[in-house]
């Protein structure tokens, strides 16, 4: 059970009084008015899948789908590709990089929940020290790029391009690291922010999530002007300091800036941190998210009459709440798989590319596209996996509750907050109709005055126990799921990403070809700074190469107990920036 801090309690609404009564006529039809709305929201969802029993298609077959670019080697910066992937192989340089994100580490950066403004709330100093540190440490970067600060720890770097008529490439990472509970600092390997290197794995907060992300881009970006380099495009480095706590202070203070330094839909393409690769089903397959899951927090509050705890009520507000919970954890969200949704043409490259998929559940994708029942049978098999599940639908999470301040009192006030992470093929209000809808049963049953979302769903004159509240918690408004962007046909932008991410791996294991990894579109569990970024281009891809992360899955040791990264792979992560920088500069993106 969790509990709110004093900060947080101060943001809940206070409690509301109940409502003078009426029959249940009027709430019965605003009831069937909300079922009536999530029915049709459910249809909507579901609408690619009904009158879909067409012939069968070759299309996994004929080469139009998961098809596949060859690795994208520099070309007019050969030589430069040639030399760095030397010295990236380096002992000598595999030990540089050690230093830089161990020192990194070894800052730590935490952001919290609830915080006060910059300026104001002093936890915010250390980034000062770790913008110390970034200067110390990257000096080409710093005496060559434009450097400018938004609300004090906000970083935008401008790397000048020659040609100022083409559209810059966006890179961003974030510097804050969510926060160590201290009662698990003694479950760590090595200590959290010791940044220690045990000749395989760099340990330490923010090792994966992001400093990799960030220190991998300084790093590609010192490395390539210590050789001379100089872009034909700019290149724009953003980095927000509290991305972990949702980026109201920093992406949200960036965003404006970077839309007023080169315009709306000004930028050529997006990449932040995100998805890397993995092997799935006999083969590697890297998966950029080109979409993030909408998000909303639901607060459920009770209220009832107080009292001394010896003369009870049948049920308390704890005791209604609890209810209200069950009905939720009994009454998960329906879940389908969408044609065209990321996480479907994810398993479209499987069938096509991986060569140990089970030969039946390879026939049913290639049968879905044209099949209701063979869609349902790729379910079947598929949600047997929950990550894949939450991949596809609208999730629930039960995460804080309270309620209760004396044994021997009843409790006036009992509150719960559900986490929402919503499919790219719903939005905030289908959740918020769902959820209003699933409880207005038991609202009736425990005779409470219903509000939801500012509506009044109950008759305002009805006598009530007490009161139900449906809300968005503390104030904060729902996120739409992410535009999707664009992966077929022309889109340049990916394929260009694609390209990158084949070169960096081959180079890497001095390798050649295109299918020793492939790239397939993928999805976002979580929210990342793009979220602010959205007006700035269409082209917005969520990947990080990070090695073990394919398949919207998370790495061990993100956001728990011994993080730690490979620094083969962090070497691996400043080859793919590399790649990425010179082949955005050579391109004709537009």
């Amino acid at each position: 059970m969790s509990t709110l801090k004093e900060k947080d309690l101060e943001l809940l609404p206070a409690p509301t009084q109940g409502r003078a009564p009426s029959g249940t006529s009027s709430m019965s039809k605003k009831t069937a008015l909300i079922a009536f709305a999530a029915l049709a929201v459910t249809l909507l969802a579901r609408g690619t899948r009904i009158f879909c029993n067409h012939p069968q298609s070759d299309d996994l077959t004929n080469g139009t789908v998961c098809a596949q670019v060859s690795e994208l080697i520099p070309e007019k910066n050969s030589a430069l590709w040639e030399t760095l992937s030397t010295t990236y192989s380096t002992e000598a340089f595999k030990m540089k990089a050690v230093d830089w994100l161990s020192g990194a580490v070894q800052l730590p950066t935490e952001s919290y929940d609830t915080m006060e403004p910059v300026g104001v709330d002093p936890r915010w100093e250390k980034f000062g020290v770790f913008h110390d540190y970034l200067l110390n440490s990257f000096p080409l970067v710093h005496s060559t790029f434009e450097v400018t600060k938004v609300n004090t720890y906000g970083l935008i770097l401008v790397w000048k391009g020659s040609d100022s008529t083409l559209k810059p490439l966006l890179l961003a990472a974030h510097q804050d690291v969510v926060p160590v509970e201290p009662t698990t600092y003694d479950d760590w390997t090595h200590p959290p922010f010791s940044g220690y290197f045990d000749g395989e794995l760099i340990w330490g907060r923010g090792s994966l999530d992001d400093k990799s992300g960030l220190i991998g881009i300084l790093s590609a970006m010192e490395t390539m002007l210590a050789n001379g380099y100089q872009p034909t495009r700019t290149v724009v480095l953003a980095s927000g300091f509290d991305e972990e706590s949702s980026g109201m202070h920093g992406a949200q203070t960036l965003a404006p800036k970077l839309l007023e330094m080169f315009g709306e839909n000004g930028y050529a393409m997006l990449v932040d941190e995100g998805a890397g690769y993995g092997e799935e089903y006999g083969q590697v397959i890297a998966t950029p998210g080109i979409a993030e899951k909408g998000y909303v927090d639901v607060m459920i509050e009770v209220t009832s009459p107080g009292g001394h705890s010896s003369l009870p009520p049948p049920h308390t507000s704890i005791g209604i709440l609890a209810e209200l919970l069950v009905a939720f954890e009994r009454n998960p969200f329906e879940v389908h798989l969408a044609r065209g949704s990321p996480t479907y043409k994810s398993i479209q490259c499987w069938a096509r590319h991986a060569p140990d998929l089970p030969a039946s559940l390879r026939k049913d994708i290639f049968h879905a596209e044209h099949s209701d029942k063979a869609l349902q049978s790729v379910e079947t098999q598929l949600f047997q996996n929950p990550t894949l599940k939450n991949l596809v639908g609208t999730t629930q999470a039960i995460d804080i509750i309270h309620g209760g301040v004396k044994v021997n009192a009843l409790p006036e006030q009992a509150f719960a907050v559900v986490n929402h992470r919503i499919s790219t093929e719903s939005s905030v209000a289908a959740t918020q109709a769902r959820d209003t809808g699933l409880l207005a049963t038991l609202a009736r049953e425990f005779n409470l005055s219903y509000t939801a979302f500012g509506a009044d769903i109950s008759d305002v004159s009805a006598p009530a126990y007490g009161t139900l509240t449906l809300s968005t918690a503390f104030g904060k408004g729902g996120l739409e799921p992410a535009p999707i962007t664009p992966t077929e046909g022309d889109a340049a932008p990916y394929q260009l990403l694609s390209g990158s991410i084949k070169a960096a791996y081959n180079s890497h294991r001095g390798i050649t070809g295109d299918d020793n990894i492939i790239v397939s579109p993928g999805i976002m569990s979580g929210n990342t700074d793009t979220r602010f970024y959205w007006k700035l281009t269409p082209h917005i891809f969520r990947y990080g190469h990070a090695d073990g992360a394919g398949g919207g899955k998370l790495l061990s040791g993100v956001h728990t107990v011994n993080e730690a990264i490979p620094v083969t792979n962090f070497v691996e992560m400043i080859r793919f920036f590399t790649a990425l920088i010179l082949n955005v500069d050579e391109s004709a993106l537009s």
